[in-house]
């Protein structure tokens, strides 16, 4: 890449220490493309990065520049990225972005009512953890464009968020983009609604009229790209202020399909540190919870910061499912199983859902208006929490799919 030098992107000169490529790109009057490789698996794949390098430059209209590339072996959505990056600091607006071919593995969609009991954060300039991310299983994984990538690299992180939604397979992973705050995070979608993102997280909500704006600009993209899949939204909460309006939030658009969360901002905003405890976030957390609730969206909590305290973990999640938290944040994929263990649920839970729901559907059948298990009552919001926990276990596999039959025959 070129331009200034940045940390991490080198420029004229500048510092290398990319782990996977380092491209510069100096333009010229005249004189075609002159490409200089040097690569760990150049006896390999030489001529393949430089005809992606000369395919990516005729895309993009630069017929006439210096194209200096260092690769440690990076995969060609990353090399296509950093390629268009470079040209872009070299002060040249391509004719057209660098886009590889869709891979069939990326055309999934989603819906809001799925799971999303784990969310996996991959910070958006780290292409390294992309491709394996899928294999830990998380209901999401989201690509970050916000607080883990510095300043320096925004426009970078774009180029290789866009590609990886387009080429690595999170198989089956909800696709998750977290955009920037402001003017900057509306740029941000025009980067990645065309290419099948499935959420997109707006940081640091304070008012509904942040998702309306969101909304509007995806309204834009969408229809200028001729995208019509549907995108769905989750605010994040993280001030004082956006708890106190957590419900209006979770209400400011039909895109939002979840609540989260984050507590290190929250905390900072109110003048006090961050504990295990949580006494000094439980009146926001109850907020985002209920305000979801109303809303009819799915509360999410926050991460849980120490990856190497599993059982803190673990307790964490049972605190956030009491709460009614339908789902945590995830900083490493060692979390990942341990949260779907603490949010599934147990077989208790499940055999006296099964029994609820038993009861509801013969009450049901017989025209009775009162459902009652043995001699006590059920209420209706008992049966819609009992038919929660019967469908989550059916997804999960922890319930066979004939339990009715069961259900007859353990009740005669």
């Amino acid at each position: 890449m070129t331009g200034k030098p940045t940390a991490g992107a080198a420029g004229k000169r500048g510092p290398k220490v990319r782990s996977d490529c380092w491209i510069e790109v100096e333009p010229a009057a005249s004189g075609g493309l002159e490409i200089s490789l040097r690569s760990k698996v150049a006896d390999m794949y030489g001529r393949d990065i430089e005809d992606l390098a000369r395919r990516g430059c005729a895309a993009m209209g630069v017929t006439s520049a210096r194209v200096t590339i260092e690769d440690q072996g990076a995969l060609p959505f990353v090399l296509a990225a950093r390629l268009e990056c470079a040209v872009r600091r070299a002060g040249i607006e391509p004719a057209a972005p660098f886009l590889l071919p869709m891979a069939e593995h990326c055309r999934y969609g989603t819906r809001a009512d799925r799971l999303r009991r784990s969310r996996l954060y991959l910070p958006g300039n780290e292409p390294k953890f992309y491709p394996n991310a899928g294999l830990h299983a998380p209901d999401g994984v989201i690509l970050d464009l916000e607080d883990s990538v510095s300043p320096a690299e925004k426009d970078a992180a774009r180029c290789l968020v866009r590609n990886a939604l387009r080429a690595v397979n999170f198989y089956g992973s909800e696709r998750m983009v977290r955009i920037n705050q402001g003017e900057r995070g509306l740029e941000d979608l025009e980067w990645i609604i065309p290419h099948n993102v499935h959420m997109v997280l707006i940081p640091k909500v304070e008012d509904p009229g942040q998702v309306t704006a969101v909304d509007a600009r995806i309204c834009e993209v969408a229809a200028t790209a001729g995208h019509d899949e549907p995108v769905l939204l989750m605010p994040i909460i993280e001030s004082a202020l956006g708890a106190w309006k957590a419900y209006e939030i979770a209400a400011a658009s039909e895109r939002v399909a979840a609540l989260a969360i984050g507590l290190e901002d929250y905390t900072a905003d109110i003048g006090t540190q961050r504990t295990l405890e949580g006494a000094e976030s439980f009146w926001a957390r109850c907020q985002v919870v209920n305000g979801a609730k109303a809303a009819g969206v799915q509360p999410i909590d926050t991460v849980f910061s120490d990856v190497n305290d599993m059982e803190g973990l673990r307790a964490s999640v049972r605190e956030a499912k009491g709460l009614g938290f339908v789902g945590k944040g995830c900083i490493h994929p060692r979390q990942i199983a341990e949260v779907h263990r603490a949010m599934a649920p147990d077989p208790d839970e499940i055999a006296k859902a099964v029994r609820i729901v038993a009861a509801f559907e013969e009450a049901a059948r017989k025209g009775l208006g009162v459902v009652s298990l043995g001699s006590k009552m059920i209420d209706a919001p008992v049966v819609k929490r009992a038919q929660t926990t019967v469908a989550m276990a059916l997804e999960l596999g922890l319930l066979d799919e004939d339990w009715r039959d069961a259900a007859e025959v353990n009740g005669r």
